[in-house]
């Protein structure tokens, strides 16, 4: 709902309160910030808020008494029409259709606009996700963590933050030594040769086309180790950047767990925590005490033998990010990782930052289904659908919206034959018919030689409609859902919208006709049409989805 409407709201429950008091009815000292929120149910009004519940303990009576008194007080206005007291206590407002007419010009005014905030005040956002290894193609969960990564930077970037989108993948681990292994291995067969073939090693078709590429281009080149990984990391690269353009998944930078070494960022990090006493020496390995600050225990961050744990270049790239002034960090990460949340917060903690600046989505996996059938998706024995697969099967619009369509914290189940069908089964479909139907509204339009007028220009109270009032309601939300989504880091509120807002515009283009005999109420009828398209375009485009004019 917009600002101007819930001011008026807010302050007709405090004038209502404000006379309760004068009257005597209600003894109070202090009156508490007054919340407006939108029922999750249309029976229970426009705006609801539960400040009698909030004010029963200091007046010493029932929530539902306390919500009756201040509805007598309050007074008539233009903005509201009806008023309810429901349950133990909320009260419930009906608003009017004049306090609903204004969105229309906001959004015409707005446009592009429309749904942008400075709520984030310019903040430094750096968000990192994806982060997979150069050992084999992205797979369809990696594309879910690129639909949500994506679409959550355009949503902090809508609402007012400077965001900056990262990829940091390990080049020095033992993953790139088993790859490495890998493609040499299947080469040396390739030509014949006995070979080994490492433990563990991967064994995806793409490793063969790699050592085949190999035998072609490189006969003359001397091929170590080395060489192998080398190789099969560049040319996996460029397919992972690849499948990322297409997906339009785009990143402002990149980092290798290599340059955290060969910058003395890993040292200089490791020495201070050592300095500050949170490094400490057991039975000859080197352990963080994480467990000072809150996680289960301490931490090895290097062995033994001397090599750093996973944990130690972590510590160290987190550290990079707040040195580059970033003032939030926020981590997409796989189920695998819900462990690891724990020890990266103390680390940070231990660098002297505030352990709420790091934010840490655990994003569930994906299966993924032809139908009823369930489809392999063993990474390391190469039975795995791939991102590339998935958008040649079913297009980059209809997999981002439906990676995008369940809660981050939610398993998904992505059934590819739905998401490339064209019916109104198909939520993206659905969705993007909406606005194409427009589209061919105003096209329809101009071929009548109905002009599309402006707001101002039109008398917007022909819009009286159940439908078209539902319709502006739904249209008045979307702010607030852009600001929800931005607060809670879930996109997928977005594609819950859209479906809503494209449902509003389906049943009511099958109810009413826009262009009719009646040129006012025609205009009347573009305007909110246009307006939806708006806001589709709008909500299509955070979620980098295109909005198509025909289809």
């Amino acid at each position: 709902m917009t600002r101007e409407v819930k001011e008026a709201v807010t302050e007709l429950i405090r004038e209502g309160i404000d006379r309760a008091r004068e009257k005597e009815e209600l003894a109070l000292c202090d009156l508490p910030p007054v919340y407006l929120e939108v029922p999750s149910e249309k029976q229970y009004g426009d705006l609801a808020t539960s400040i009698a519940l909030q004010l029963a303990s200091q007046v010493k009576l029932s929530p539902r008494r306390v919500a009756e008194v201040i509805v007598k007080h309050i007074p008539q206005s233009s903005t509201v029409s009806q008023i309810e007291v429901a349950g133990p206590g909320f009260i419930n407002f009906f608003l009017t259709p004049e306090a609903l007419y204004p969105v229309l010009g906001d959004i015409e005014e707005e446009g592009a606009n429309y749904g942008r905030s400075d709520s984030g005040k310019g903040k430094r956002v750096l968000i990192e996700f994806i982060s997979a290894n150069p050992t084999g193609p992205l797979t369809a969960a990696h594309g879910r963590h690129g639909a949500v990564g994506d679409a959550l930077a355009n949503i902090l970037q809508m609402v007012g933050y400077r965001v900056y989108r990262e990829y940091y993948y390990n080049d020095v681990g033992h993953q790139m030594d088993i790859l490495g292994k890998s493609v040499q291995a299947r080469y040396h067969q390739l030509r014949g040769e006995e070979t080994t073939f490492p433990e563990d090693d991967y064994k995806g078709n793409y490793i063969t086309h790699i050592a085949q590429e190999i035998a072609r281009e490189c006969e003359d080149v001397k091929k170590d180790l080395g060489f192998f990984r080398r190789f099969a990391e560049e040319k996996l690269f460029e397919s992972i950047k690849k499948d990322l353009e297409d997906f339009a998944v785009q990143f402002d930078g990149w980092v290798k767990e290599k340059d955290l070494y060969e910058s003395g960022q890993l040292k200089k990090t490791m020495e201070r925590l050592k300095k500050e006493g949170h490094i400490y020496e057991k039975e000859g390995a080197l352990w963080f005490r994480s467990s000072r600050f809150g996680d289960e225990k301490d931490r090895v961050v290097e062995k033994s033998d001397g090599q750093p744990t996973y944990l130690a270049p972590d510590i160290a790239y987190h550290q990079n990010k707040y040195e580059r002034g970033f003032h939030c960090l926020i981590d997409i990460l796989g189920p695998d990782h819900h462990g690891y949340v724990g020890r990266l917060k103390a680390a940070i903690e231990a660098l002297g930052h505030e352990k709420e600046s790091l934010r840490v989505i655990i994003l569930q996996l994906v299966s993924l289904y032809r139908g009823k059938e369930k489809l392999p998706m063993s990474t390391r024995a190469g039975e795995f659908i791939t991102l590339r697969q998935v958008l040649d099967e079913v297009g980059k619009d209809a997999a981002r919206f439906f990676f995008l369509m369940r809660t981050t914290n939610s398993h998904l189940n992505f059934d590819l034959n739905l998401a490339k069908s064209q019916s109104t089964e198909n939520p993206v479909y659905y969705v993007q018919y909406a606005h194409a139907r427009i589209c061919s509204i105003l096209e329809f339009a101009a071929e009548r030689g109905v002009e599309v007028n402006k707001v101002g220009e039109v008398d917007l109270s022909l819009l009286k409609e159940k439908e078209e009032l539902e319709i502006i309601k739904t249209l008045a939300q979307f702010p607030e859902v852009v600001e929800g989504c931005a607060r809670a880091l879930e996109p997928h509120g977005l594609t819950s919208y859209l479906q809503e807002l494209a449902g509003g515009l389906h049943n009511y283009y099958n109810k009413f006709r826009v262009i009719g005999e009646d040129r006012n109420l025609s205009s009347a009828r573009l305007i909110l049409v246009k307006a939806v398209r708006t806001t589709l375009q709008n909500g299509l485009h955070l979620l980098g989805i295109s909005a198509p004019e025909k289809m």
